[in-house]
């Protein structure tokens, strides 16, 4: 059942941002961040903590981009590996729990942070989380019509 969950959340979450890409002309920061995202509407800290990362990722992207050229593919690649990386570094601050309460404030997967870092730089902050926002709860919606609530 959870496999059919997260396949399904994936799965409309790319239909969701094709939707608003073609019709708005704003990504809901990748194709599948949506889908990610919806899964995670009930833990707000893990959505909290990926929106900080990816913030930190967009802040080292920006840094880096002062001394070096960077855009396209290298942008992508780079976003990507910074927002895994800080990721990777959020779990084990987590997992050792060196924060005063286990607030599960890690990523939400790897390379979602870096996804939505890159889109960040593309399209702006608001643009892009007003989009992931509205996006994750229309796929949030349909996954509870389509498996009865239980999500």
């Amino acid at each position: 059942m959870v496999d059919a969950v997260v396949q399904a959340a994936v799965g409309i979450g790319v239909i969701i941002s094709l939707v608003f890409s073609e019709l708005l002309g704003a990504s809901a920061g990748g194709i599948v961040v949506p889908g990610y995202i919806a899964l995670y509407l009930d833990r707000p800290m893990q959505i909290l903590g990926t929106l900080i990362i990816s913030l930190l990722t967009w802040g080292f992207i920006r840094l880096i981009s002062q001394f070096t050229l960077l855009f396209g593919k290298r942008r992508m690649v780079l976003s990507i590996l910074i927002g895994f990386i800080l990721g990777w570094a959020s779990r084990l601050l987590v997992f050792h729990e060196i924060t005063i309460h286990q607030l599960q404030m890690q990523s939400i997967g790897y390379i979602v942070p870096g996804l939505i870092a890159n889109w960040f730089e593309r399209q702006g902050f608001w643009k892009t989380v007003s989009t992931i926002t509205i996006a994750a709860v229309l796929v949030r919606l349909v996954l509870m019509v389509l498996f009865g609530g239980e999500v």
